[in-house]
């Protein structure tokens, strides 16, 4: 297929959904107890990955190769299954695995569905907190929680003088750097948590969120979710978020345009 048609939608939505629910299941019956956890870095700093991830991840792989055979599967863990579909599934099986190490539960499976490299529907399954963030086209973006789904709805109205910003920047950026953006330090009043910060921003909960260092699985599955949602999300250059990296997300063109230009100092 060489077109993609919003009719598909139905059926890779639906796909996703059911995932979501199998995704929780599978972590309470088969991965809620001690787990190993390996430093990829091997003593040059911390990046862990446990068994959980490389467990989460064969499993969606499994679930997406019964279901979509031929299509490409990019994860974090096992890396990249070319085939010749247009298709690709991007995973993060653990979003926040620093979270997941010390039992915050505010990690989560990251999943979503490029055409062509462009992101059309994500996933953002949250299995301790019983809730999932899904897009269901282009313009439909909800949260399922206690058995109902609620419309994901940016905060559009948001000003500066009121702004509601959520940053983290995992060490990426140095102190000499902060110093050169005061108006950001100032207005980081609201806890960062990985993907759960731009879920919260989706619901309009949070006005902007920037984050350092993404891969294209910590933001590919948001990015449709955001979009649907009606946000704005970009690199700090202003360049597709689809290219990863230093990444921000805001609920209106204009509080957008002005974090853009406090940022600049530091997105050279």
């Amino acid at each position: 297929m060489s077109k993609y048609k919003s009719s598909d939608y139905r059926i890779y939505s639906k796909f996703i959904e059911n995932l979501a629910k199998k995704l929780t299941k599978f972590y309470y019956l088969k991965l809620d107890k001690p787990f190993k956890v390996t430093n990829k870095l091997k003593g040059k700093g911390y990046d862990p990955v446990t068994s959980a991830d490389k467990a989460f991840e064969k499993f969606i792989r499994k679930e997406i190769k019964k279901k979509f055979p031929n299509h490409q599967v990019i994860g974090e863990e096992f890396g990249h299954k070319k085939t010749k579909s247009d298709y690709s599934w991007i995973i993060d099986p653990i979003d926040g695995t620093r979270s997941f190490v010390i039992g915050n539960p505010t990690w989560s499976n990251l999943i979503s569905l490029n055409f062509k490299g462009i992101p059309i529907l994500g996933l953002a399954n949250f299995p301790m907190l019983r809730k999932f963030y899904f897009n269901i086209s282009d313009k439909q973006a909800f949260v399922f929680e206690n058995g109902k789904k609620t419309r994901l709805k940016v905060n559009s109205k948001a000003k500066m003088t009121n702004v509601k910003l959520s940053a983290g920047f995992h060490g990426e950026l140095s102190l000499n750097q902060q110093k050169k953006i005061p108006q950001i330090l100032k207005r980081m009043q609201f806890p960062c948590a990985d993907a759960l910060s731009y879920s919260h921003f989706a619901e309009g909960k949070l006005d902007v969120v920037l984050q350092c260092s993404n891969k294209i699985w910590d933001i590919h599955p948001l990015i449709p979710i955001i979009n649907a949602a009606g946000g704005i999300v970009s690199t700090w250059k202003n360049k597709n978020a689809i290219d990863a990296g230093n990444i921000i997300c805001s609920s209106n063109k204009i509080i957008h345009k002005k974090f853009l230009n406090i940022l600049k100092p530091v997105s050279n």
